[in-house]
């Protein structure tokens, strides 16, 4: 799979359980250690991780290494590496906190789909 498809693929798993405010950073031009940040907001720690585990589990089933989860004890922040894509699912007020679109403001967020916010926000 390539990179686009990957990300695609990542998307499509946090909208099957309603995250919010999905986020896509490319960072290629940032770093080498992966390609793409996804950011996207659960209400709850039960949604957060089973944002995540989605994520992971579809990732598997199209035969891409999960390579770690971490956060999964709380649900606050569940970040799921997938090598090439790292995807942060945080609970609002820790993502507001720790503004991740912000830190890595040199490669400008999107979000997951042309004019996805304006329709969220409708």
């Amino acid at each position: 799979m390539d990179i686009t498809q990957i990300e695609q693929l990542v998307v499509a798993a946090l909208e099957d359980i309603k995250a919010k405010d999905i986020q896509v950073v490319d960072t290629t031009r940032l770093t080498s250690l992966f390609d793409r940040v996804v950011i996207a907001s659960g209400d709850s720690g039960r949604q957060a991780r089973s944002l995540a585990r989605n994520v992971a589990d579809k990732a598997r089933a199209a035969g891409l290494e999960v390579i770690g989860i971490e956060g999964e004890e709380t649900g606050e922040w569940v970040l799921v590496d997938l090598g090439a894509i790292v995807v942060h699912v945080m609970q609002p007020a820790v993502r507001s906190y720790y503004n991740l679109e912000e830190l890595w403001a040199a490669a400008p967020a999107r979000p997951s789909r042309p004019g996805a916010s304006a329709a969220r926000a409708a």
